[in-house]
C-alpha cells in the first residue's frame, strides 16, 4: 500500500485504512476530505495517539484550550490518554492524508 494512494476514497466520508496491528500498538491511515468532528462531540480515548499529517491541513482543538492548532504536512502530536481533541476543520480543496498510531496502555 502507497500512503498516497487515494482510490477508493471519496469525498463523502473519511476513509480509514489498518495498517499494522499488533498488541499494543495500532497504525492507521485516514483519508479526510473537508470533515470535522460533528459539533459538541470531543475524543476522550483510553489510549495514546500520535497522529502525523502527510499531505493537506487540518484544525485541532485540544484539551481546554481556545486556540486551534493548525497542522501542516509534516506537523505531528501527541494526543495523550483522555486528553479531550477534536478536529474542528481539515482542508476541503484537497485530501488530508494523517499518518495515526494508536498505543494502549
Amino acid at each position: 500500500m502507497n500512503l498516497y494512494d487515494l482510490s477508493g476514497s471519496g469525498t463523502g466520508s473519511e476513509k480509514f485504512d489498518q495498517l499494522l496491528s499488533l498488541e499494543g500498538v495500532r497504525i492507521e491511515r485516514i483519508i479526510s476530505h473537508g470533515q470535522s468532528t460533528p459539533a459538541g462531540q470531543w475524543y476522550d480515548q483510553s489510549w495514546d495517539e500520535w497522529v502525523l499529517l502527510i499531505s493537506g491541513k487540518a484544525g485541532l482543538l485540544v484539551g481546554d484550550c481556545s486556540d486551534i492548532v493548525e497542522l501542516k504536512p509534516g506537523d505531528h502530536m501527541l494526543l495523550a490518554a483522555h486528553q479531550r481533541h477534536r478536529v474542528e476543520w481539515t482542508d476541503p480543496e484537497q485530501p488530508t492524508i494523517w499518518l495515526a498510531v494508536h498505543i494502549d496502555p
